[in-house]
């Protein structure tokens, strides 16, 4: 008789078997999300669907350009720029802003008399006393002039 009573308790108190979809659905939105984060959605750089020859592929051969080489050295007011070996612009502290755009000048002189481009490369070697504001402000200028290609040349 007594475990009449537990068996009437048990299945009086029995929930049908159901699925629970809120969990299922949360999962499948934090899949979704992993995927969307892990996606590429960028083509790839560097590509040009052109297709050549063996023969034109191995006759044509373009080399990178030399770079600009920009040399920076501090001076008690500001510091001292040496493009190309011959221009030379003084960039005081009192004057920068005027500065900056005669440098940006004598920039274009210089890539104009060597027949350079915009993409052509430029590196820039700064002696370790000059100032940070100094280097990012000219860094600044070239980057915002165009010129992409900038790179820093490491010294002892």
């Amino acid at each position: 008789m007594q475990i009449d009573v537990f068996s009437r308790f048990f299945a009086a108190h029995r929930r049908p078997f159901t699925l629970r979809m809120a969990p299922m659905i949360d999962v499948i939105f934090l899949l979704l999300i992993f995927f969307l984060v892990a996606a590429k959605w960028r083509p790839q750089e560097d590509f040009l669907p052109l297709r050549m020859t063996a023969a034109q592929a191995q006759s044509l051969s373009i080399p990178k350009p030399e770079p600009l080489t920009i040399h920076i050295y501090a001076t008690p007011t500001g510091c001292r720029l040496s493009m190309a070996q011959t221009d030379t612009v003084r960039i005081n502290d009192a004057t920068i802003d005027r500065d900056l755009a005669l440098m940006m000048e004598e920039l274009r002189k210089s890539l104009l008399s060597q027949k350079r481009f915009a993409d052509d490369p430029i590196e820039i070697i700064c002696a370790p006393e000059v100032k940070w504001d100094h280097l990012a402000k000219i860094y600044n200028a070239f980057y915002g002039a165009g010129l992409t290609d900038i790179t820093f040349r490491m010294t002892e």
